[in-house]
């Protein structure tokens, strides 16, 4: 794992964007949004790669945008 500012701050948007996912999907009992939350918070332990860690978040948070119910 590397320490560089751009991983860490990526580390710290995504477990706590999924962090929130995670909380959403428990409180409404949907499989997906914690699935898609426990993703987020636990990939940018094993990606060391920076265009890798921000592209996998990303495409995550849109995958996250198709499986929020309202």
């Amino acid at each position: 794992m590397h320490f560089n500012p751009y991983n860490l701050l990526a580390g710290f948007v995504f477990g706590t964007l999924g962090w929130g996912a995670f909380s959403y999907g428990r409180k409404l009992e949907l499989w997906q949004p914690r699935a898609i939350g426990l993703a987020l918070m636990l990939y940018p332990y094993f990606t060391d790669n920076s265009w890798l860690l921000w592209g996998a978040g990303a495409g995550l948070l849109v995958l996250l945008g198709f499986y929020h119910h309202e």
